[in-house]
């Protein structure tokens, strides 16, 4: 007993969002009625059918049964060449079921999504942003990262101006956004522009972001210079009008008792001054010292640290869970070197897609910081005493993904630091 079947196209080519149909014959070798459960094995079987799924059979008899292939039009069906089977399975006679084999050719296709996160950042020598690039195609795409601005005011740098995005991934890019042309003092100026992803094959795929140029100058430094030149003029002002009178007045020892609570009236308004300038001075030196340096560092920044820089990057793709415990590790097992240390001294966490759950930053099994995802899309913060880790340890972040609007946390930290 048993059947036999055969696949009257073996091979097929379907394209993603459309439908290939072939027919399967099954006859049935027993002596007896049998009744055959059809259904499709492999990489397909996720989105082929058989109609229908049972076929009862008298002996001899030869039945048919319509086998439909319907990709969908997104990553989970790959291109190219996907093998698969047809199981024929008999209840009567189970060591006499059979499988035919076949082939379908997944035709390729390319869909990008480019976003600007920060959509708009501020700065006075340049704007940092990083460029989004998911693939919702079926195949590899190779990329091409450019950014231009209508009025020509600026210039870009990316970090990776070309790379190969896999499909159902993601790829965070950091670049800047710097002025041609810088200003001490005046209103804020804003530059819109645009970052276009090109690929072979695919339209060119754009996101619109913004930079807003402050002057160089704090706001805060003209006002301290106001005030510390209004008490050089009144400490002037003072000796002229009211000391040097009473010095030489012929009444010496009169003049002496008006001088005195005088003179210490100017000795305190010269104090002030001294004490404003010094401040001015300060304040100077910080906006000269921080001009550069990151939100948070202040004047004192990586450079005071002996070592070699180093700026690295961990992305997290973790799937949606309700165990509040449950924690997916990500991270890079190639820092630091096995005889080095790493001092980490600044951070970026980026949330590009408003996903919700618990991000945090872990030295090995060591909880260093943690973070609620759904209360940022981009975090910049300057740790106030670095972090090390020390050869052998691992700096990694875990995550648990409360919500996903994607269908996976896709979120990522960046790390500045020396490796000594």
């Amino acid at each position: 007993m048993g059947a036999i079947t055969s696949l009257e196209q073996p091979s097929l080519a379907v394209t993603p969002g459309e439908q290939a149909h072939c027919v399967v014959q099954i006859r049935n070798t027993g002596s007896i009625v049998d009744q055959f459960a059809v259904d499709v094995i492999g990489d397909a079987q996720q989105w082929a059918t058989a109609e229908p799924r049972v076929v009862n059979l008298m002996p001899g008899d030869v039945g048919s049964v319509a086998l439909t292939f319907a990709p969908p039009r997104g990553p989970e069906a790959r291109a190219g060449l996907t093998p698969f089977g047809v199981r024929v399975k008999s209840r009567e006679d189970p060591e006499g079921s059979v499988v035919e084999e076949g082939a379908i050719t997944v035709a390729p296709f390319v869909e990008l999504r480019g976003e600007v996160t920060p959509k708009t950042s501020h700065g006075r020598l340049h704007g940092r942003h990083e460029l989004v690039i998911d693939n919702l195609g079926n195949c590899p795409a190779e990329v091409e990262l450019i950014a231009t601005d209508t009025e020509e005011r600026l210039s870009f740098r990316f970090r990776q101006p070309t790379l190969t995005v896999e499909p159902g991934t993601a790829a965070f890019v950091p670049f800047t956004a710097r002025p041609h042309k810088r200003y001490l003092r005046g209103a804020e100026r804003k530059h819109q522009f645009q970052a276009t992803v090109l690929t072979t094959g695919g339209e060119p795929v754009s996101a619109d972001g913004a930079f807003i140029q402050n002057q160089l100058l704090p706001k805060w430094l003209l006002p301290a210079l106001a005030a510390l030149l209004a008490l050089i003029i009144l400490a002037i002002a003072l000796w002229f009008t009211v000391v040097k009178p009473e010095v030489q007045s012929t009444a010496k020892q009169a003049a002496q008792e008006q001088v005195t609570p005088v003179i210490s009236i100017a000795d305190r308004a010269q104090q002030e001054a001294s004490s404003a300038q010094q401040q001015a001075a300060q304040a100077q030196q910080a906006a000269n010292g921080g001009a550069g340096a990151k939100p948070g560092t202040g004047a004192a920044g990586v450079g005071d640290i002996p070592g070699t820089d180093t700026d690295f990057r961990i992305a997290a793709n973790a799937p949606v869970t309700s165990n509040a415990n449950d924690f997916k590790k990500f991270g890079m097992e190639t820092l630091p070197p096995a005889d080095k240390t790493l001092v980490v001294t600044d951070f970026l966490l980026q949330n590009p897609y408003g996903d919700t759950g618990i991000i945090r930053i872990q030295r090995d099994n060591q909880v260093l910081a943690e973070f609620g995802l759904g209360n940022f899309r981009a975090f910049d913060y300057h740790v106030g005493q670095t972090w090390r880790i020390l050869p052998g340890q691992h700096l990694v972040i875990t995550v648990n993904c409360a919500s996903a609007t994607t269908g996976t946390c896709r979120s990522s930290a960046s790390f500045s630091g020396k490796i000594q």
